[in-house]
C-alpha cells in the first residue's frame, strides 16, 4: 500500500511532513494494515475550510465519514475499523490500558518545573514502564503452549499480541514514540537499557512501513512539546 498525501493546495508531501498527532497515526496505522489506499489533507486548525466546518463543526480532525455519517470520536472510528481488522487474541494486549498508564506518568514528568520532584516523578516512570517491560517479555499462553516439554521464561514475540501489529499496538506505538523522542530531548531521559522487552518491541515496529511510514518527524513531536515540557527551576 502506497498511501498519497496532499495539502490544501494538493502539493505532494512525505508523511515524516505532518504534524505530531497519536490519534491520527494510530488511524493511519489501522488503514495500512488493511491495505487501505488513502489520502491525507492536512488542514491549519486556526483557519479551517469552509467545508470541514460545514462537515463536522467545532470538532477537530481526525474524524471519517461512511454513508453519510460522520463520526468524529477517534475510538469510534476505531470501533468501526476493528470489524474489518483482526483485534488482539489475548484481552491482556490491550494497546490503551497498557499506554495510558506509562503516558500519564510521562505527561506529569514532563510538566515538572521543580528540580527537587524530577526523581520522584522520573521513578514513577520508570514503574510504569517497568509494568509494560514485563509484559512484552512474559509469554503468551500459545508460546507456552507451543513449548509444553521445556519451560518458556521469556516471551519471544514481537509485538504485544504476538508476531503481527494488531490494534492493541496502533494503540500504544504512537504513544511509545512520543515519550522516546520527547524524554530524550527535553529531559536526557532514556528507557533503560535492561528493558529488553521495549528495545525488542520498538525495535520490530521499526521495522514495518506501517508504523515508520505514519511517524511525524522527531522535530515536529519535539515542536509540538516545546511549550509542554516545562524548564525545571
Amino acid at each position: 500500500v502506497t498511501p498519497s498525501f496532499t495539502t490544501d493546495g494538493d502539493r505532494k508531501k512525505n508523511f515524516l511532513d505532518i504534524g505530531n498527532c497519536p490519534f491520527s497515526q494510530r488511524l493511519f496505522m489501522i488503514l495500512w494494515l488493511k491495505g487501505v489506499i488513502f489520502n491525507v489533507t492536512t488542514v491549519d486548525l486556526k483557519r479551517k475550510p469552509a467545508d470541514l466546518q460545514n462537515l463536522a463543526p467545532g470538532t477537530n480532525p481526525p474524524f471519517m465519514t461512511f454513508d453519510g455519517e460522520v463520526k468524529t470520536d477517534v475510538n469510534k472510528i476505531e470501533e468501526f475499523l476493528e470489524e474489518k481488522l483482526l483485534g488482539p487474541q489475548h484481552p491482556e494486549s490491550n494497546g490503551e490500558a497498557l499506554g495510558n498508564e506509562v503516558f500519564a506518568k510521562f505527561s506529569a514528568f514532563i510538566k515538572n518545573t521543580k528540580k527537587d520532584a524530577n526523581q520522584i516523578y522520573e521513578k514513577n516512570l520508570l514503574r510504569a514502564l517497568k509494568k509494560l517491560d514485563n509484559y512484552l517479555t512474559s509469554p503468551l499462553p500459545d508460546e507456552i503452549n507451543a513449548y509444553s516439554t521445556e519451560e518458556v521464561a521469556v516471551s519471544g514475540r514481537k509485538f504485544l499480541d504476538g508476531d503481527e501489529l494488531t490494534l492493541a499496538d496502533c494503540n500504544l506505538l504512537p504513544k511509545l514514540h512520543i515519550i522516546k523522542i520527547v524524554a530524550k530531548k527535553y529531559r536526557d531521559f532514556e528507557f533503560p537499557s535492561e528493558m529488553t522487552g521495549i528495545w525488542r518491541y520498538l525495535d520490530n515496529a521499526y521495522a514495518r512501513d506501517e508504523f515508520t511510514n505514519t511517524c511525524p518527524a522527531d522535530q515536529e513531536i519535539e515542536h509540538a512539546y516545546s511549550d509542554v515540557a516545562k524548564r525545571m527551576k
